[in-house]
Order: structure tokens, then C-alpha cells, then sequence
């Protein structure tokens, strides 16, 4: 189908219209920001990182009326069960409090050796065409490490100083943005989903 040329972020965050643009804007889309268009932040009351995206999503577009791209991640450590994943940003409580969280984390891992603290970010980005479209276009993307024992790094958001990407041998907040961007979980997500878009 013909696209239109403007969509919608269900996102305030500026750091998320800059990843979206940058992997897509050649392509001759427009992206705004719900924030932009005074659509406040859906309910995240999903069980799952999919439901989360679609809430989002729906909301933007339908309050738009356009295009609308919803996304939902998180942080699994395997020695956890998967935990802080869905509650991610609100693991300590205080959603989005990033040094609490981090905090928490290393706490629950304080006696887990090296070989147990693997772990994975999951990102996935969701697109309607449509508040009410039944054929959401789902993008996924996984990025494996493992939990270090204390901060490294500046750079990054969230619990990028204590997730270290093995094949780089970096944190996520000591790598470099573009290459970040690139091999992280929402940077392959954003670009299967401009592989299923066929934007070339």
C-alpha cells in the first residue's frame, strides 16, 4: 500500500525520533514526536513487550489519525528468570530512576559469577497503519551480554554502564553512538523493520 509520508513516534523522547529518523528518514517519511502533537504516554498495562508497543501505538495513531510507531524494551538477566524485563524502567520502584535500578540490579547479582550473569536487551517496535489495523507490521531485535560487577562508561541511558557487549569488549555507555545504534536491540529492530517495509 501507499504509505503516508508522516508518521507518528508514541514517544516524547527526542533520543527515539533522532534513532527512527536516522534509520529512516531517507526514505522520505516525516516523523513526529506524540509529545510534538500533545498526546500524553499510554497506559503500559500489557503483560508482554508486544502488547505494550501495540497499546502505545493505538493511542498515538488514533489521537493523530496517523501513522504510529510504538516500541517496548527491557533488560533480561538470565540468573533472574528474565527479570527486570518487562518492568525495566521501574525495576527499583520509580519509573525511569536509572541509577536506582542499576543499583538494585547489582545488588541481586552481588554473589553470581562471570559465566551466570548472561543476559539480553529485547526491543520490539510495532507500526499501524491505522488505530483499529488487525495487521500490525512487528519488529524484533535481541542484543546479548552479560551484567557487569560495577559501572563502566558515560555514554548511553538506563542500564547501558552495566551491560557489556562481550564481542566488543565495551559497555554499552563506552561504545561509540553510531556503532551503538547499529548493534544494539532497537537498532536491529529498526532495521528488520525497514527490511519489511522494503525501503531498500
Amino acid at each position: 500500500m501507499n504509505w503516508p509520508t508522516r508518521w507518528v513516534i508514541a514517544s516524547s523522547n527526542r533520543g527515539k525520533l533522532r534513532e527512527f529518523s536516522e534509520l529512516l528518514g531517507d526514505s522520505g517519511i516525516e516523523f513526529v514526536t506524540q509529545g510534538e502533537m500533545g498526546v500524553s504516554d499510554a497506559d503500559e498495562t500489557g503483560l508482554t513487550f508486544v502488547e505494550n508497543a501495540l497499546l502505545k501505538a493505538r493511542k498515538a495513531a488514533r489521537a493523530t489519525g496517523l501513522p504510529a510507531l510504538g516500541d517496548d524494551s527491557g533488560l533480561c538477566v538470565d540468573a533472574l528468570g528474565g527479570a527486570p524485563g518487562l518492568y525495566s524502567a521501574r525495576y527499583a520502584g520509580e519509573h525511569g530512576n536509572a541509577q536506582a535500578n542499576i543499583d538494585k540490579l547489582l545488588d541481586a547479582l552481588k554473589d553470581v559469577p562471570d559465566a551466570e550473569r548472561t543476559a539480553h536487551f529485547y526491543a520490539v517496535i510495532v507500526l499501524l497503519r491505522y488505530a483499529e489495523d488487525p495487521q500490525p507490521l512487528i519488529a524484533e531485535g535481541v542484543w546479548h551480554g552479560r551484567v557487569l560487577h560495577e559501572r563502566r562508561g558515560e555514554g548511553g541511558f538506563g542500564y547501558d554502564p552495566v551491560f557489556l557487549d562481550p564481542e566488543q569488549g565495551f559497555s554499552a555507555a563506552e561504545l561509540d553512538s553510531a556503532l551503538k545504534n547499529r548493534i544494539s536491540h532497537r537498532g536491529r529492530a529498526l532495521a528488520e523493520l525497514r527490511r519489511r517495509l522494503d525501503l531498500g
